[in-house]
């Protein structure tokens, strides 16, 4: 590899051949990673920080290994970029909020320590909707992140950064957080593969919390593979938080391999209801090819489907104004010097650290937590949660997964929806019912609009089942050219 122009298509395996065949050392594919993604980001603004000394530092030691004749680890190499909601030790972690915009990190989330172990090189933080809390990433308070595809259309959000990266190959695989569809959404918008694995599949430590019961952390990749491969790196048990799995992790790259034909997949009434005429056609195409390869395709209904987009809007504002209570610049974040009391110091340092999307959402989830409205919002949206998730445990009692479009339109321009929240929210109406249920769930690329943006396929599994999500994808991308 003597340039940079060879990045762009990258795979693990390509790296790992590369290592092994002595085409580059991982030092030089770092610096030519690291030198390509800052030349590259002012036409995207997808990274918000670089890592050179800490990539290079991870970069000798994969070349101390190979040569000592160390067998290589699974991921050796690979430039990784981190979504910035996720901590890096000694690596600034903002948040896209100028609320931590000097915080510096004293230890690695328990996701980017499990990639690093396997040898993956951590080359920079991304751009995100502040606080993850957004569906384009233009909340960031460092500027919105632009489609690499489209230049003057949005990345999605909230891991625009992260989804842009892979898209405009500056990072072969990258981290991104997921609460109401923020993995999937900006994977289809870019034209990437994105996977939300089970809640408690992947620790939670180290991710800066928005919806604690809500929030997972994934990869992006450009193929089914390679999220296959890091997902099973960074999943497991961890004792830092209480809420990660027991549960076992299959061999997803040998079992996703394995024919589909005999699959029962689902196709949910109240998932094609709102869709552009362009997407649902690049949507039955996807699903008419699934059946080619010998999937049993059945109509279901998810009924409580319905309820789901004013049901996470009230759980996740509500854990939100809970969580960003912490935030009140005693400690790790701005402060406000104007006002002579502590009441005062509290006020002006939200005020002035906040963006507007995250104080509408505190403003929210304060509402529907204060007294006299939690009976009558919170509980009562806990209680429709359950009725979501049942309908996705009914239907998966008879079968292996439920394809669906990840969006109801392509990419939309920057400064489209900004002003207008509702219109905003409604973005997310196909995704947000996976993070409520909690099952893994992918966005496939399937297609493009007739403007040449891409499309994403939609595919839930049951909980735990991400080998059996892994081999529809997998199928699907063989048999196609997306």
């Amino acid at each position: 590899m003597s340039t940079p122009a060879s990045l762009p298509s990258l795979t693990i395996s390509a790296v790992r051949d590369g290592l092994s065949k002595k085409d580059f050392s991982a030092k030089e594919l770092t610096e030519a990673a690291l030198a390509f993604a800052q030349a590259e980001n002012p036409k995207t603004n997808a990274y918000l920080t670089f890592s050179p000394e800490r990539a290079l530092a991870a970069a000798a030691k994969v070349d101390a290994e190979i040569a000592e004749g160390a067998p290589m680890r699974a991921l050796a190499g690979v430039p990784l970029g981190v979504k910035d909601v996720i901590v890096t030790k000694g690596v600034r972690t903002t948040c896209g909020s100028r609320m931590l915009e000097k915080y510096i990190p004293p230890y690695d989330a328990t996701a980017v320590t499990r990639l690093e172990d396997e040898g993956a090189i951590v080359i920079g933080k991304l751009n995100c909707d502040e606080f993850a809390m957004g569906s384009s990433n233009e909340n960031s308070a460092f500027g919105p992140v632009r489609n690499p595809r489209a230049l003057d259309r949005v990345p999605g959000g909230s891991s625009g950064g992260s989804a842009a990266a892979v898209a405009q190959g500056t990072a072969v695989i990258t981290l991104g957080s997921d609460t109401g569809g923020s993995i999937r959404q900006p994977a289809s918008f870019c034209g990437v593969v994105g996977v939300t694995p089970t809640y408690g599949r992947v620790s939670r430590y180290g991710l800066v919390a928005f919806a604690s019961s809500l929030d997972h952390i994934g990869p992006f990749a450009r193929n089914v593979e390679d999220c296959a491969t890091t997902l099973r790196v960074m999943a497991g048990r961890d004792e830092q938080d209480s809420t990660s799995a027991f549960a076992p992790i299959d061999d997803y790259n040998t079992l996703m391999k394995h024919p589909v034909k005999g699959l029962k997949l689902g196709l949910p009434s109240e998932y094609f209801e709102g869709l552009t005429s362009e997407t649902g056609a690049v949507i039955e195409a996807a699903i008419k090819k699934l059946e080619s390869l010998g999937c049993e395709i059945r109509k279901i209904s998810l009924p409580h489907t319905k309820y789901a987009l004013s049901c996470y809007y009230i759980i996740a504002t509500a854990e939100a104004s809970s969580n960003l209570a912490r935030y009140d610049g005693v400690r790790y974040t701005i402060r406000s010097t104007e006002g002579s009391t502590l009441s005062d110091m509290y006020r002006n340092t939200r005020g002035e650290g906040f963006g507007v999307e995250v104080k509408r959402r505190i403003m929210l989830g304060t509402y529907v937590l204060s007294a006299g409205y939690y009976d009558a919002y919170y509980k009562k949206a806990q209680q429709v949660r359950t009725l979501i998730a049942r309908d996705f445990t009914d239907a998966f009692k008879d079968l292996d997964g439920i394809l669906a479009p990840v969006s109801p339109f392509p990419a939309f321009k920057i400064g489209e929806k900004v002003d207008d929240p509702l219109t905003m929210y409604l973005s997310d109406i196909y995704t947000l019912t996976g993070d409520l249920a909690g099952v893994p769930c992918m966005s496939v690329p399937c297609g493009q609009s007739k403007d040449g943006l891409p499309i994403g396929l939609q595919i839930f599994a049951k909980h735990f089942d991400e080998a059996t999500m892994f081999r529809i994808a997998y199928n699907y991308e063989q048999a196609t050219s997306h």
